[in-house]
């Protein structure tokens, strides 16, 4: 299933606080391009009766049952690409641009 790190949940409640979303759930979604490249979208959303549900680090998680099996494997963290510049990425072995990190 689709799961978060520590350190994007965190930058998730930060936003959520930010925005006015406390309590509302991440909804993700996806949707892969004719190039096997996977687009990733994200907003705070109400849950929705066909939704699929997770709970990880205990943000609440939803998407829609046609996003599952672009997201299942799929992680998403919060980091520093360039100094200061921190974003969320996502680790997906089914996007073609995946590469599986490397222990520095």
């Amino acid at each position: 299933m689709f799961k978060i790190t520590e350190t994007a949940a965190k930058q998730v409640r930060v936003a959520a606080k930010q925005s006015g979303a406390e309590g509302m759930a991440l909804r993700m979604a996806a949707r892969q391009k004719e190039d096997g490249t996977i687009d990733y979208l994200m907003g705070f959303d109400e849950a929705r009766e066909e939704d699929i549900h997770t709970n990880c680090c205990s943000v609440e998680i939803v998407m829609a049952p046609e996003a599952v099996p672009l997201l299942e494997e799929a992680v998403m963290d919060y980091v520093d690409l360039d100094k200061g510049g921190f974003q969320f990425i996502f680790l997906n072995p089914k996007d073609a641009n995946y590469t599986p990190p490397t222990e520095v």
